[in-house]
Protein backbone atom coordinates (compact mmCIF):
# COMPACT_ATOMS: atom_id res chain seq x y z
CA UNK A 1 0.00 0.00 0.00
CA UNK A 2 2.81 2.60 0.77
CA UNK A 3 4.17 1.50 -2.72
CA UNK A 4 0.97 2.24 -3.98
CA UNK A 5 0.53 5.66 -2.57
CA UNK A 6 4.29 6.63 -3.31
CA UNK A 7 3.51 5.88 -7.15
CA UNK A 8 -0.19 8.02 -6.92
CA UNK A 9 1.76 10.63 -5.15
CA UNK A 10 4.77 10.67 -8.00
CA UNK A 11 1.87 10.96 -10.56
CA UNK A 12 -0.03 14.08 -8.84
CA UNK A 13 3.01 15.91 -8.66
CA UNK A 14 4.03 14.79 -12.11
CA UNK A 15 0.78 16.04 -13.12
CA UNK A 16 1.14 19.58 -11.59
CA UNK A 17 4.22 20.27 -12.59
CA UNK A 18 3.34 19.39 -15.88
CA UNK A 19 -0.08 21.77 -15.88
CA UNK A 20 2.21 24.96 -13.56
CA UNK A 21 4.92 24.74 -16.95
CA UNK A 22 2.07 24.53 -19.41
CA UNK A 23 0.46 27.55 -18.01
CA UNK A 24 3.49 29.59 -17.74
CA UNK A 25 4.11 32.23 -20.01
CA UNK A 26 7.96 32.19 -20.93
CA UNK A 27 9.79 35.40 -19.65
CA UNK A 28 13.30 35.47 -21.41
CA UNK A 29 13.66 38.69 -19.89
CA UNK A 30 15.36 37.71 -16.72
CA UNK A 31 17.75 35.26 -18.94
CA UNK A 32 18.85 37.71 -21.78
CA UNK A 33 16.72 35.44 -24.36
CA UNK A 34 18.11 32.25 -22.65
CA UNK A 35 16.00 28.93 -22.66
CA UNK A 36 13.79 29.35 -19.58
CA UNK A 37 12.65 25.57 -17.61
CA UNK A 38 8.88 25.96 -19.89
CA UNK A 39 11.31 26.42 -23.05
CA UNK A 40 13.16 23.15 -22.05
CA UNK A 41 10.40 21.06 -20.63
CA UNK A 42 8.35 22.05 -24.14
CA UNK A 43 11.34 20.66 -26.12
CA UNK A 44 11.76 17.49 -24.65
CA UNK A 45 7.93 16.96 -24.61
CA UNK A 46 8.73 17.83 -28.32
CA UNK A 47 6.92 20.78 -28.30
CA UNK A 48 7.32 23.94 -30.77
CA UNK A 49 9.45 25.93 -29.36
CA UNK A 50 10.49 30.20 -30.35
CA UNK A 51 13.98 30.11 -30.60
CA UNK A 52 14.02 33.24 -32.50
CA UNK A 53 15.91 34.93 -29.78
CA UNK A 54 18.56 32.17 -29.53
CA UNK A 55 18.68 32.55 -33.62
CA UNK A 56 19.79 36.42 -33.29
CA UNK A 57 22.35 35.48 -30.82
CA UNK A 58 24.95 34.50 -32.45
CA UNK A 59 27.75 37.01 -31.77
CA UNK A 60 26.34 40.65 -32.91
CA UNK A 61 28.32 43.02 -31.01
CA UNK A 62 25.16 45.02 -31.17
CA UNK A 63 22.60 42.42 -29.90
CA UNK A 64 24.70 40.77 -27.26
CA UNK A 65 24.19 41.37 -23.42
CA UNK A 66 25.93 44.18 -21.76
CA UNK A 67 29.37 43.15 -19.70
CA UNK A 68 27.36 43.67 -16.27
CA UNK A 69 24.80 41.41 -17.16
CA UNK A 70 25.02 37.64 -15.91
CA UNK A 71 25.23 36.58 -19.22
CA UNK A 72 27.51 39.30 -20.97
CA UNK A 73 30.41 38.23 -23.41
CA UNK A 74 33.14 40.28 -23.58
CA UNK A 75 33.26 40.89 -27.41
CA UNK A 76 30.70 40.22 -29.78
CA UNK A 77 31.30 36.62 -29.43
CA UNK A 78 31.39 33.44 -26.96
CA UNK A 79 31.50 29.35 -27.71
CA UNK A 80 27.67 29.47 -26.92
CA UNK A 81 27.27 31.96 -29.42
CA UNK A 82 29.39 30.62 -32.39
CA UNK A 83 27.83 26.81 -31.08
CA UNK A 84 24.34 28.37 -31.71
CA UNK A 85 24.88 30.02 -34.95
CA UNK A 86 26.30 26.70 -36.32
CA UNK A 87 23.03 24.72 -34.69
CA UNK A 88 21.03 27.51 -36.81
CA UNK A 89 23.05 27.33 -40.21
CA UNK A 90 23.87 31.33 -40.15
CA UNK A 91 27.73 30.67 -38.89
CA UNK A 92 30.26 32.05 -41.63
CA UNK A 93 32.44 28.47 -42.38
CA UNK A 94 34.07 27.03 -44.81
CA UNK A 95 35.29 23.33 -45.60
CA UNK A 96 37.69 21.61 -47.61
CA UNK A 97 35.18 19.16 -48.52
CA UNK A 98 33.00 19.71 -51.51
CA UNK A 99 29.30 18.98 -51.68
CA UNK A 100 26.00 20.89 -50.61
CA UNK A 101 25.93 19.05 -47.50
CA UNK A 102 29.18 19.41 -46.57
CA UNK A 103 28.52 23.23 -44.71
CA UNK A 104 25.72 21.78 -42.40
CA UNK A 105 27.54 20.75 -38.77
CA UNK A 106 24.93 20.23 -36.49
CA UNK A 107 20.92 19.65 -38.17
CA UNK A 108 18.42 19.89 -35.27
CA UNK A 109 15.68 17.94 -37.63
CA UNK A 110 17.67 14.24 -37.76
CA UNK A 111 16.66 13.99 -34.46
CA UNK A 112 12.87 13.64 -35.68
CA UNK A 113 13.75 12.03 -38.43
CA UNK A 114 14.95 9.53 -36.11
CA UNK A 115 12.02 9.53 -33.72
CA UNK A 116 9.69 9.22 -36.83
CA UNK A 117 11.83 6.28 -38.52
CA UNK A 118 12.14 4.17 -35.08
CA UNK A 119 8.58 5.00 -33.31
CA UNK A 120 5.52 5.82 -35.48
CA UNK A 121 7.09 4.72 -39.08
CA UNK A 122 8.03 1.03 -37.63
CA UNK A 123 5.19 0.65 -35.69
CA UNK A 124 2.31 1.32 -37.90
CA UNK A 125 4.03 -0.27 -41.33
CA UNK A 126 3.82 -3.29 -39.32
CA UNK A 127 0.52 -2.72 -38.48
CA UNK A 128 -0.57 -2.36 -41.85
CA UNK A 129 1.54 -5.59 -43.43
CA UNK A 130 -0.06 -7.31 -40.19
CA UNK A 131 -3.15 -6.08 -40.64
CA UNK A 132 -3.18 -6.81 -44.39
CA UNK A 133 -2.31 -10.44 -44.68
CA UNK A 134 -4.95 -10.88 -41.76
CA UNK A 135 -7.67 -9.86 -43.71
CA UNK A 136 -6.70 -12.00 -46.64
CA UNK A 137 -6.45 -14.66 -44.63
CA UNK A 138 -9.64 -14.08 -42.79
CA UNK A 139 -11.01 -13.77 -46.33
CA UNK A 140 -10.19 -16.81 -47.46
CA UNK A 141 -11.27 -18.91 -44.65
CA UNK A 142 -15.03 -17.23 -44.92
CA UNK A 143 -15.39 -16.46 -48.38
CA UNK A 144 -13.83 -19.53 -49.85
CA UNK A 145 -11.70 -19.59 -53.65
CA UNK A 146 -13.59 -17.75 -56.27
CA UNK A 147 -14.24 -20.66 -58.47
CA UNK A 148 -15.22 -20.75 -61.97
CA UNK A 149 -19.37 -20.73 -61.81
CA UNK A 150 -20.33 -22.39 -65.69
CA UNK A 151 -18.72 -25.60 -67.08
CA UNK A 152 -15.01 -25.40 -68.92
CA UNK A 153 -14.76 -25.51 -71.85
CA UNK A 154 -11.36 -26.80 -72.84
CA UNK A 155 -10.96 -23.76 -74.89
CA UNK A 156 -8.22 -21.12 -73.85
CA UNK A 157 -8.09 -17.29 -75.34
CA UNK A 158 -4.52 -15.67 -75.27
CA UNK A 159 -5.06 -12.94 -72.50
CA UNK A 160 -1.50 -11.60 -72.30
CA UNK A 161 1.63 -11.93 -74.65
CA UNK A 162 4.98 -12.98 -74.06
CA UNK A 163 6.50 -9.68 -73.98
CA UNK A 164 3.55 -8.63 -71.53
CA UNK A 165 4.28 -11.20 -69.02
CA UNK A 166 8.10 -10.53 -69.11
CA UNK A 167 7.23 -6.73 -68.39
CA UNK A 168 4.63 -7.75 -65.32
CA UNK A 169 7.32 -10.51 -63.83
CA UNK A 170 9.85 -8.22 -64.34
CA UNK A 171 8.59 -5.71 -62.22
CA UNK A 172 7.24 -8.36 -60.14
CA UNK A 173 10.09 -9.74 -58.91
CA UNK A 174 11.89 -6.69 -58.47
CA UNK A 175 9.48 -5.11 -56.40
CA UNK A 176 9.38 -8.54 -53.77
CA UNK A 177 13.69 -8.34 -53.84
CA UNK A 178 13.20 -4.31 -53.11
CA UNK A 179 10.01 -5.06 -50.57
CA UNK A 180 12.59 -7.91 -48.59
CA UNK A 181 15.43 -5.91 -48.82
CA UNK A 182 13.52 -2.45 -47.47
CA UNK A 183 12.20 -3.96 -44.56
CA UNK A 184 15.78 -5.90 -43.58
CA UNK A 185 16.95 -2.41 -43.83
CA UNK A 186 14.07 -0.28 -41.88
CA UNK A 187 13.46 -3.58 -39.35
CA UNK A 188 16.87 -4.87 -38.58
CA UNK A 189 18.23 -3.06 -36.13
CA UNK A 190 15.45 -4.13 -34.40
CA UNK A 191 14.59 -7.33 -34.70
CA UNK A 192 17.78 -9.09 -36.88
CA UNK A 193 20.45 -7.58 -34.29
CA UNK A 194 18.68 -8.62 -31.08
CA UNK A 195 18.34 -12.73 -32.65
CA UNK A 196 21.78 -13.10 -35.04
CA UNK A 197 23.90 -10.29 -33.47
CA UNK A 198 25.81 -7.25 -35.50
CA UNK A 199 28.13 -9.05 -37.57
CA UNK A 200 25.19 -11.04 -39.31
CA UNK A 201 23.08 -8.25 -39.59
CA UNK A 202 26.40 -6.37 -41.15
CA UNK A 203 26.45 -9.27 -43.82
CA UNK A 204 22.87 -9.43 -44.57
CA UNK A 205 22.47 -4.84 -44.37
CA UNK A 206 25.58 -4.34 -47.13
CA UNK A 207 23.98 -7.25 -49.65
CA UNK A 208 20.61 -5.67 -48.81
CA UNK A 209 21.91 -2.56 -49.72
CA UNK A 210 23.41 -3.50 -52.98
CA UNK A 211 20.66 -5.47 -54.23
CA UNK A 212 18.03 -2.67 -53.15
CA UNK A 213 20.44 -0.15 -55.03
CA UNK A 214 21.05 -2.37 -58.27
CA UNK A 215 17.12 -3.69 -58.83
CA UNK A 216 15.89 -0.90 -58.50
CA UNK A 217 16.94 0.32 -62.14
CA UNK A 218 15.06 -3.05 -63.12
CA UNK A 219 11.66 -2.15 -61.54
CA UNK A 220 12.10 1.51 -62.89
CA UNK A 221 12.08 -0.25 -66.56
CA UNK A 222 9.30 -2.31 -65.49
CA UNK A 223 7.21 0.52 -64.85
CA UNK A 224 7.58 2.15 -68.29
CA UNK A 225 7.40 -1.20 -69.81
CA UNK A 226 3.41 -2.22 -68.08
CA UNK A 227 2.44 1.74 -68.63
CA UNK A 228 2.87 1.56 -72.11
CA UNK A 229 1.51 -1.59 -72.49
CA UNK A 230 -1.45 -1.22 -70.44
CA UNK A 231 -2.41 2.35 -69.90
CA UNK A 232 -5.06 2.34 -72.73
CA UNK A 233 -6.89 -0.62 -71.15
CA UNK A 234 -6.66 0.83 -67.85
CA UNK A 235 -8.85 4.23 -68.60
CA UNK A 236 -11.83 4.83 -66.96
CA UNK A 237 -15.01 4.02 -68.10
CA UNK A 238 -18.81 3.63 -67.23
CA UNK A 239 -18.25 0.12 -67.15
CA UNK A 240 -16.11 0.49 -64.23
CA UNK A 241 -18.99 2.21 -62.11
CA UNK A 242 -21.38 -0.88 -62.45
CA UNK A 243 -18.68 -3.01 -61.47
CA UNK A 244 -18.04 -0.99 -58.33
CA UNK A 245 -21.60 -0.83 -57.10
CA UNK A 246 -21.90 -4.57 -57.51
CA UNK A 247 -18.57 -5.13 -55.49
CA UNK A 248 -17.07 -7.08 -58.30
CA UNK A 249 -19.47 -9.85 -58.07
CA UNK A 250 -16.96 -11.90 -54.99
CA UNK A 251 -19.83 -11.75 -52.69
CA UNK A 252 -21.68 -13.65 -55.27
CA UNK A 253 -24.69 -12.72 -57.44
CA UNK A 254 -22.43 -13.15 -61.21
CA UNK A 255 -19.59 -11.37 -62.19
CA UNK A 256 -20.49 -7.73 -63.51
CA UNK A 257 -19.50 -7.06 -67.02
CA UNK A 258 -15.80 -5.91 -67.54
CA UNK A 259 -13.59 -5.40 -70.68
CA UNK A 260 -10.12 -6.43 -70.57
CA UNK A 261 -9.30 -4.73 -67.14
CA UNK A 262 -12.03 -4.88 -64.41
CA UNK A 263 -12.34 -1.25 -62.07
CA UNK A 264 -10.40 -3.24 -59.04
CA UNK A 265 -7.48 -4.30 -61.64
CA UNK A 266 -7.24 -0.62 -62.81
CA UNK A 267 -7.18 0.34 -59.08
CA UNK A 268 -4.45 -2.18 -59.03
CA UNK A 269 -2.86 -0.60 -62.59
CA UNK A 270 -2.98 3.17 -60.96
CA UNK A 271 -1.93 2.27 -57.74
CA UNK A 272 1.14 0.74 -59.38
CA UNK A 273 2.07 3.63 -61.51
CA UNK A 274 1.54 6.54 -59.45
CA UNK A 275 2.87 5.09 -56.33
CA UNK A 276 5.55 3.08 -57.56
CA UNK A 277 6.53 6.19 -59.54
CA UNK A 278 6.84 8.28 -56.29
CA UNK A 279 8.78 5.70 -54.97
CA UNK A 280 11.25 5.94 -58.08
CA UNK A 281 11.71 9.35 -57.92
CA UNK A 282 12.09 9.57 -54.15
CA UNK A 283 15.29 6.44 -54.56
CA UNK A 284 16.66 8.21 -56.93
CA UNK A 285 17.14 10.72 -54.47
CA UNK A 286 18.29 8.49 -52.13
CA UNK A 287 20.73 7.12 -54.85
CA UNK A 288 22.29 10.26 -55.76
CA UNK A 289 22.46 11.86 -52.08
CA UNK A 290 21.90 16.33 -52.27
CA UNK A 291 21.82 15.82 -56.16
CA UNK A 292 17.78 16.27 -56.37
CA UNK A 293 15.15 18.49 -54.78
CA UNK A 294 12.06 17.54 -54.19
CA UNK A 295 10.63 18.58 -50.83
CA UNK A 296 11.12 22.40 -50.62
CA UNK A 297 9.23 22.67 -54.18
CA UNK A 298 6.69 20.37 -53.07
CA UNK A 299 5.98 22.55 -49.82
CA UNK A 300 6.04 25.70 -51.76
CA UNK A 301 3.29 24.57 -53.50
CA UNK A 302 1.31 23.17 -51.44
CA UNK A 303 1.74 26.41 -49.18
CA UNK A 304 0.68 28.40 -52.43
CA UNK A 305 -2.72 26.31 -52.22
CA UNK A 306 -3.13 26.88 -48.63
CA UNK A 307 -3.53 23.51 -47.26
CA UNK A 308 -1.66 23.88 -44.41
CA UNK A 309 -4.62 26.36 -43.73
CA UNK A 310 -7.25 23.78 -44.50
CA UNK A 311 -6.11 21.88 -41.20
CA UNK A 312 -5.15 25.13 -38.98
CA UNK A 313 -1.34 24.42 -38.95
CA UNK A 314 1.43 26.97 -40.09
CA UNK A 315 3.14 26.56 -43.50
CA UNK A 316 5.07 24.07 -44.41
CA UNK A 317 9.10 24.96 -44.32
CA UNK A 318 10.46 25.36 -47.80
CA UNK A 319 14.10 26.52 -46.75
CA UNK A 320 15.47 22.75 -46.15
CA UNK A 321 19.13 21.71 -45.56
CA UNK A 322 20.42 18.69 -47.80
CA UNK A 323 20.11 16.37 -44.90
CA UNK A 324 16.40 17.10 -44.71
CA UNK A 325 15.54 16.74 -47.78
CA UNK A 326 16.99 13.30 -47.64
CA UNK A 327 15.31 12.58 -44.80
CA UNK A 328 12.08 13.71 -45.79
CA UNK A 329 13.33 11.13 -49.29
CA UNK A 330 13.55 8.51 -46.63
CA UNK A 331 10.97 8.48 -44.72
CA UNK A 332 8.27 8.84 -47.73
CA UNK A 333 10.05 6.44 -49.82
CA UNK A 334 8.98 3.97 -46.68
CA UNK A 335 6.09 4.91 -46.17
CA UNK A 336 5.07 5.27 -49.95
CA UNK A 337 6.58 1.48 -50.49
CA UNK A 338 4.73 0.06 -47.38
CA UNK A 339 1.61 1.40 -48.75
CA UNK A 340 2.12 -0.23 -51.96
CA UNK A 341 3.06 -3.59 -50.63
CA UNK A 342 -0.42 -4.01 -48.93
CA UNK A 343 -2.01 -3.49 -51.98
CA UNK A 344 0.11 -5.90 -54.18
CA UNK A 345 -0.76 -8.54 -51.30
CA UNK A 346 -4.09 -8.28 -52.03
CA UNK A 347 -3.59 -8.37 -55.90
CA UNK A 348 -1.06 -11.59 -55.07
CA UNK A 349 -3.69 -13.44 -52.67
CA UNK A 350 -6.61 -12.98 -56.01
CA UNK A 351 -3.67 -14.01 -58.90
CA UNK A 352 -3.15 -17.11 -56.88
CA UNK A 353 -5.11 -18.87 -54.43
CA UNK A 354 -8.17 -15.78 -54.02
CA UNK A 355 -9.25 -16.95 -57.46
CA UNK A 356 -9.12 -19.80 -60.04
CA UNK A 357 -7.75 -19.57 -63.48
CA UNK A 358 -6.18 -15.89 -62.61
CA UNK A 359 -2.90 -17.35 -62.49
CA UNK A 360 -2.97 -18.54 -65.97
CA UNK A 361 -3.28 -14.89 -67.02
CA UNK A 362 0.26 -14.23 -66.36
CA UNK A 363 1.56 -17.99 -66.43
CA UNK A 364 0.96 -19.14 -69.73
CA UNK A 365 -1.03 -15.78 -71.08
CA UNK A 366 -3.95 -18.57 -71.94
CA UNK A 367 -7.08 -19.02 -69.99
CA UNK A 368 -10.36 -20.86 -69.92
CA UNK A 369 -12.76 -19.60 -71.91
CA UNK A 370 -15.49 -19.94 -69.27
CA UNK A 371 -13.56 -18.01 -66.80
CA UNK A 372 -13.08 -14.98 -69.52
CA UNK A 373 -16.49 -15.11 -70.07
CA UNK A 374 -17.26 -14.71 -66.07
CA UNK A 375 -14.75 -11.91 -65.78
CA UNK A 376 -13.77 -10.30 -68.68
CA UNK A 377 -17.23 -10.51 -70.59
CA UNK A 378 -17.41 -7.38 -72.61
CA UNK A 379 -13.49 -8.29 -73.44
CA UNK A 380 -14.53 -11.67 -75.18
CA UNK A 381 -17.08 -10.26 -77.02
CA UNK A 382 -14.44 -7.66 -78.65
CA UNK A 383 -12.58 -10.16 -79.64
CA UNK A 384 -15.14 -12.38 -81.05
CA UNK A 385 -16.40 -8.92 -83.08
CA UNK A 386 -12.58 -8.82 -84.35
CA UNK A 387 -12.59 -12.52 -85.48
CA UNK A 388 -15.52 -11.70 -87.39
CA UNK A 389 -13.94 -9.02 -88.84
CA UNK A 390 -10.01 -9.82 -89.86
CA UNK A 391 -11.26 -13.69 -89.36
CA UNK A 392 -8.30 -14.13 -87.37
CA UNK A 393 -8.80 -16.62 -84.22
CA UNK A 394 -9.55 -15.14 -80.97
CA UNK A 395 -9.26 -18.30 -79.27
CA UNK A 396 -8.23 -21.79 -79.58
CA UNK A 397 -8.81 -25.21 -78.58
Amino acid sequence: MNAIRHVLGAFVVCFLATMALAQETPDRGATGGAPTLADIMARQAQQSVDDSARRAETGNPDVAPPLDNVLGTRGGASDPDLWRALRFDSADITTQINGPAAGVLIQDAGMGWLRLREGPLQTYGLWLLGSTVTVLALFLLIRGRIRIDGEKTGRTITRFKALERFGHWLLAGSFILLGLTGLITLFGRKYIIPVFGHDAFSTVAIASKWVHNNVSWAFILALVMIFVFWVAHNLPDRTDIKWLLKGGGIFGGGHPPAKKFNAGQKLIFWSVILLGGSIALSGLALLFPFEVQLFAPTFEKINALGVPGWFGQPALATILTPHEEMQYAQLWHAIVGMVLTAIILAHIYIGSVGMEGAYDAMGSGEVEEQWAREHHSLWVDELKARKARTGKEGAKA
